[in-house]
């Protein structure tokens, strides 16, 4: 069978080139998510900056109790969004342990120096030398407040060395200091670049008093390094952090390594499910359409004493072959491909610029079986009708198809319907990411569901076009829906790809719109302020109350955008939140409050939005607990609900709250409102003058920025999206080219009995015109059902914001696809002669 097998793809080529198509398009589809998946499954960061050390204790990450299912509490683990750190005194403990020679702690500060503001470096005090470990390259260490140490990377681009000066901002004070010495790791570092405080300067530039970033270990010559292992890690846990070794290290030195490494295993799993179910989608069905088409060729083999054992093998062979040969294409153009989204997320600022493609056979091997286990499970059941039927049948039975299908296929696209409808209640009964997932599995049961229902839909279609399409094109409108109705289950796989095509562009591409445009109207329409003072270094918390004290002020608020982690139905979520200091922050912003005032906003009291407080059950008065940025728990009580959430974040806090909890202790930025007609523009500036890099800008601009920020986070999913749409659509083409490839004898056989070629020509135009219309008008249905109900779970908007020019483009450019898929092979068709035509094989 796979000589047979060989032999027919080779003879064939032109059948099997649209089924080649869609294996290999999704081959690279796949290898492209999963490659990303185990790029990040594989990035650990660069452990130099702990090279020396046999363990590190750091606390990057929260586990947090979930809901106990069957006796086992499940447990999630989040990433801390503000870098945890770990109380001084496991510095303490980790030297008594046997066998350790000496347990450094490491302060990690942000800051920048005027002759490198570009370069990305971080403060350290002296003794954190020995865990990389450093060398005196020149000069000696720093032992004053106002001298420093600066590592090759910084002191080679800016010439700095023993005896120069240079400015430092940390803090959001800038600070001139003496550079005492230059160090070097005597090897290649990537990272950040590092300078060095004294131990005593440094614990007091570091908003975390009395803490570590982390604690490295360096052990004696002689430790029995297992126990001591075991050791450390008691230590590390009844601390609440974690005991980094080997390759981990990086984890604990570059927290953003952790952040990257999140991103790509969440966005590669996430996409790759949703392309896994599309895929299996277009490949089931294109596998299951060329083996429809062939009916005859597969009946006459029964005719001649094939078995159906022989039949399904030489099929099951025939496309084992063909995955073989997508999988030699597609995992190519999949590793291609991965380097470029790399490369773009690089540069967009998701991944750090150390992050790699690393590895390819695993992901290879998994996309290629999978496919190829679709593919092969499509042809198998596609064959099962022809080769069940008795050998004197078989022609006869192939001539004509029945319509529509068995009981136990309308019976599951009825189940997938009604699983579908369940689901928007839901999605409406949730929201973030919980709503999303619900959206997406709504969207997929919708789609199956037509898939499966799909000879039904044509049929009753058929049915009632008939007159319109007989009204339109006369005779060759009659024509086209008696083929629609005899043709109802042929059909299946375009009407399927179609509806998949504009069900998940006019889905997720709109609510993506849909988030930005929220995000972007509440952000404008929330802030009252006219100016606002910023600097790229931070503000300290005192430069609110300085702006007050401008004459003209009415009112100033600082605000300091952090991220919290909040519970919720199913497990713990990542939030955006500020603080703010609630003194005049009435006349700042307008947060729309529902219930309570921020007037009542103390520390231990917490605002949050509505959509945040039905996730987790809150109401005002209630005792919300929820966990601060870098890790801290705590209990504060609700009291004010808010509407602008995605504006200003879901969480509201008092600034000091935030005290030395998160990574710089700075403000972001202060509101400024100012007296009407009261030109108070130049005492602000000066007052911006005061801190390093600061400025005074309209908080119109303020918008703006924050709409390309929130374009940049939306396009990650954009392009996502589009390679699956792009996916959906090349599948719709393909399929309606192997459609209409596959008529060559009907329509040979309509000229030889008098139909005129225009007349065909009009035919094949009113088919598509019916074909296309219920496509267009189920998949928009879907599309409309699936992103009103997750649009109003998630924003609260009860009518979605639907460009014009978007669903032009996405209707428009289905429409026109599938018109040239058809006309373009069917005019090819007409141009031969009728009697070549009918002894072309199928």
């Amino acid at each position: 069978m796979l000589r047979l097998a060989a032999q027919t793809l080779r003879h064939r080529t032109g059948g099997f080139l649209a089924t080649f198509v869609a294996l290999a398009a999704g081959v690279a589809v796949l290898m492209t998510c999963a490659l990303l998946v185990e790029s990040g499954w594989r990035h650990q960061g660069d452990p130099h900056r702990y090279g020396a050390a046999f363990a590190v204790v750091a606390d990057r990450d929260l586990t947090v109790d979930g809901p106990t299912v069957l006796g086992e509490t499940e447990r999630t683990t989040v990433l801390l969004p503000e870098r945890g750190s770990v109380p001084g005194k496991v510095a303490g403990d980790l030297a008594d342990v046997p066998g350790v020679d000496r347990a450094v702690g490491d302060r990690r500060l942000v800051v920048t120096t005027t002759a490198a503001p570009g370069l990305p470096t971080t403060g350290h005090g002296w003794s954190s030398t020995a865990l990389a470990p450093y060398r005196l390259v020149s000069g000696r260490p720093p032992r004053s407040d106002g001298e420093i140490a600066v590592d090759a990377r910084l002191a080679g681009p800016t010439r700095l060395g023993p005896g120069a000066t240079t400015e430092v901002v940390t803090g959001g004070v800038s600070r001139t200091y003496e550079v005492s010495g230059v160090v070097g790791t005597g090897g290649t570092a990537s990272g950040r670049a590092a300078l060095f405080f004294t131990d005593a300067h440094a614990a007091a530039l570091d908003p975390h008093p009395g803490r570590y970033d982390a604690v490295g270990v360096l052990t004696a010559p002689d430790a029995d390094r297992d126990a001591l292992l075991a050791e450390v890690r008691r230590i590390a846990d009844a601390a609440g952090a974690t005991a980094y070794t080997g390759d981990d290290r990086g984890i604990a030195a570059e927290p953003e390594s952790a952040a990257a490494r999140s991103l790509a295993l969440g966005a590669g799993s996430a996409f790759a499910g949703y392309a896994a179910a599309i895929v299996g989608f277009v490949v089931a069905g294109t596998v299951g359409l060329s083996v429809r088409h062939r009916r005859r060729d597969l009946a006459l083999l029964r005719a001649v004493a094939a078995t159906p054992g022989q039949v399904r093998s030489m099929l099951l062979a025939e496309v084992g072959l063909l995955g073989l040969l997508a999988g030699a294409v597609g995992v190519p153009a999949g590793l291609l491909a991965t380097r470029q989204v790399r490369d773009a997320l690089v540069s967009r600022g998701f991944l750090p610029d150390d992050f790699t493609v690393q590895g390819g056979v695993l992901s290879a091997a998994a996309v290629v079986v999978t496919v190829a286990v679709v593919a092969l499970l499509s042809a198998w059941i596609a064959a099962l009708r022809v080769t069940r039927i008795r050998p004197t049948e078989a022609l006869g039975e192939a001539a004509v198809e029945p319509a529509t299908g068995g009981r136990a296929r309308l019976v599951c696209g009825l189940a997938c319907v009604a699983g579908a409808f369940s689901l928007t209640v839901l999605t409406g009964a949730t929201d973030g990411q919980t709503a999303l997932g619900a959206a997406m599995g709504m969207l997929y049961l919708f789609v199956l569901g037509v898939a499966l229902l799909a000879p039904w839909i044509n049929q009753g279609a058929a049915r009632l076009l008939g007159p319109v399409l007989r009204t339109v094109w006369g005779d060759s409108g009659y024509l086209a829906a008696a083929n629609l109705r005899a043709n109802a289950r042929g059909a299946v796989a375009v009407l399927t790809a179609l509806v998949l095509s504009v069900g998940l562009g006019g889905t997720v591409w709109f609510l993506q719109d849909n988030l930005e445009r929220q995000t972007v109207a509440q952000s404008r329409e929330g802030v009252l302020a006219q100016y606002a003072l910023t600097s790229g270094t931070g503000l300290p918390a005192s430069a609110a109350a300085e702006a007050r004290r401008v004459p003209g002020v009415a009112a100033a608020t600082g605000v300091r955008r952090t991220s919290v982690v909040v519970p919720d139905r199913l497990e713990p979520q990542t939030v955006p939140a500020q603080g703010i200091d609630p003194l005049g922050a009435d006349r700042t912003l307008d947060l729309r409050v529902r219930s309570g005032s921020l007037d009542a906003l103390r520390e231990g009291t917490v605002a949050v939005s509505t959509a945040r407080a039905d996730a987790a059950g809150w109401r005002l008065g209630d005792k919300a607990r929820l966990w601060l940025g870098d890790g801290t728990p705590v209990t504060l009580r609700v009291v004010a609900l808010y509407e602008r959430g995605w504006g200003f974040g879901d969480v509201t806090l008092h600034r000091r709250t935030l005290d030395g909890h998160t990574v710089t202790g700075l403000d972001d930025r202060v509101l400024v409102r100012t007296a009407p007609d009261f030109g108070a523009e130049g005492a602000l500036a000066e007052l911006a003058r005061r801190y390093p890099g600061g400025q005074v800008t309209d908080t119109a601009r303020l918008t703006g920025e924050l709409a390309e920020d929130v374009a940049v986070s939306g396009w990650l999913n954009k392009m996502l999206v589009t390679v699956l749409v792009g996916y959906a659509v090349l599948a719709a083409a393909n399929t309606l080219v192997m459609a209409a490839l596959a008529r060559t004898r009907e329509l040979s056989l309509l000229r030889l009995i008098g139909v005129t070629r225009g007349q065909a020509k009009r035919m094949v135009h009113a088919e598509q015109a019916g074909l296309l219309g219920v496509a267009l008008l189920i998949g928009a249905a879907i599309a409309a059902v699936t992103l009103t109900t997750i649009v109003r779970a998630v924003t609260g908007a009860t009518v979605p914001h639907v460009p014009a020019t978007g669903w032009t483009a996405l209707l428009g450019g289905t429409t026109a696809l599938a018109l040239l898929a058809t006309v373009v092979p069917v005019t090819h068709i007409l141009r031969t002669a009728p009697v070549e035509g009918m002894g072309v094989r199928e």
